[in-house]
This record gives structure tokens, sequence and C-alpha cells, in this order.
């Protein structure tokens, strides 16, 4: 029997906190709880879970920031919880890193059914059709003007500076370079870099690609050279 799945709620409101923590312990969960930022640390020192359903609204360090953090530091499930009318959160939240999101208010059931999921995503092998690592690859191979270190899953420039990136930019770059000259469609990025499930006309990936392109191509403000769009069918990698 595989273990239960960890969840950490991180929401400052106490009530919400209890609702949630009964909720998900009745469907099998272990859950813990945070009521905020500094609190949340402790908590993933002490050990890490699987999801962590972390609320937008928090005093002193807000749910991005959070997220952020989180998505630089851990391989673990963020389900981001706003206001139902926060169009721009919900972007900003999954372009920092987030899995999915969940607008207030919100029914449990739903809450379940997105987290089952998020857990998916994260517990999925690749399809057979999409290989995610060559087997002869480097550890430490070049991409646009940044090398990455597979190992350590570090992106550096060429002089040698840390590039921050989140744990899904490396899905992506991993993706790549496992793909040269092939083109991948969203739906297939989607699908091997533990984001949302695929929804039709979900843009979210061009979003991350974006990010990523600012980071690695030689020249950020010029037409795209390592990571190239084809219109209507998605992205190709096209080492140098």
């Amino acid at each position: 029997m595989e273990p239960a799945a960890r969840v950490l709620i991180v929401d400052d409101d106490p009530s919400i906190r209890a609702m949630l923590r009964e909720y998900l312990q009745g469907h099998g969960y272990v859950v813990a709880e945070a009521g905020g930022g500094a609190q949340m640390r402790q908590r993933i020192e002490t050990e890490l879970p699987d999801v962590v359903l972390l609320d937008i609204r928090l005093p002193g360090e807000d749910g991005l920031t959070l997220a952020k953090f989180l998505r630089e530091h851990y391989d673990v499930g963020i389900i981001m919880v706003t206001a139902s009318g926060d169009v721009i959160d919900r972007v900003v939240g999954l372009e920092v890193g987030a899995d999915d999101y969940l607008p207030k208010p919100f029914d449990p059931r739903e809450l379940l059914a997105r987290l089952k999921s998020v857990l998916r995503r994260i517990q999925a092998k690749p399809a057979a059709d999409v290989p995610v690592a060559a087997a002869a690859s480097p550890s430490r191979p070049r991409f646009g003007r940044c090398e990455l270190d597979v190992d350590s899953r570090r992106l550096f420039e060429a002089g040698g500076a840390e590039v921050a990136m989140t744990a899904m930019e490396f899905d992506l770059l991993r993706v790549f370079l496992a793909n040269p000259n092939r083109v991948l469609s969203r739906d297939q990025l989607l699908m091997h870099t533990r984001n949302r499930e695929w929804e039709p006309f979900d843009r979210s990936i061009d979003i991350r690609i974006g990010r990523l392109r600012r980071k690695i191509e030689p020249d950020p403000t010029a037409e795209p050279r390592c990571i190239r769009t084809v219109r209507n069918a998605g992205y190709m990698y096209v080492p140098d």
C-alpha cells in the first residue's frame, strides 16, 4: 500500500485550516497546518509535503512570494487559493510556478478533485512518445547562453553566475534537451512538467516559455533562437 499523500495548508484563518484539515484527513491525507510564511518554513523543514495549499492573502509574506520560494527550493505541488475576482493573481501564481489555483469561496469537493489532479501529475511517469532524458547527454549541457547542471538541477550563465530557476523551468529544459529540433505541442509540454491538467485554450505554458527565454536566449530582446515558436503547433528547441 502506498503511503498517504501529505498536504500542508497555509492560511492565516484557523477556522479554515481546521475545516480543511478535518475534511482532507477524512479522505485519507496526512495534513499539517501553517498560519504564515515563517511557520510554513518550519513545517517543511520537519517534513516535506507532497502538495502545499497556499492562500495568497497572508500577513507578512504573501502567497505569491511563498510560492516562488517553494518552487525555487522544493519539488512540491502548489495549489494557490485566490479571491474569485483576482484574475491577475491567478496568472501571476501560475507564472511563479503554481500547479493550479482555487478561487474563493470553494466547495471542498472541488479542492479534493484538484488535489488529486496535482498529485497525479507529480506521480505520473512520462509518456513513451516524448522521452525526457537523453541517455548519452552530458551532465552540464549548454542551453542558449547558459549551462544546465542536470545533476544539481541548477542553471548557470557562461560566466559562472547562477540563474534562478523554478522546478517547472528545469523540467521544460530537460524535455527540450531530450528532444532537439522536434516540435513539442503545448499539451506534450504540460504533460511533462507537472503543471495542472490540460484544458482547452490553456496558455499558461506560454508564460513559462516567455520567462525561460529571457533567461537563456543569447539576445532576449531579439527573435528567439533557442526555443522557437512553431505556428499552430508548439515549440521547438534548436541547439546552437
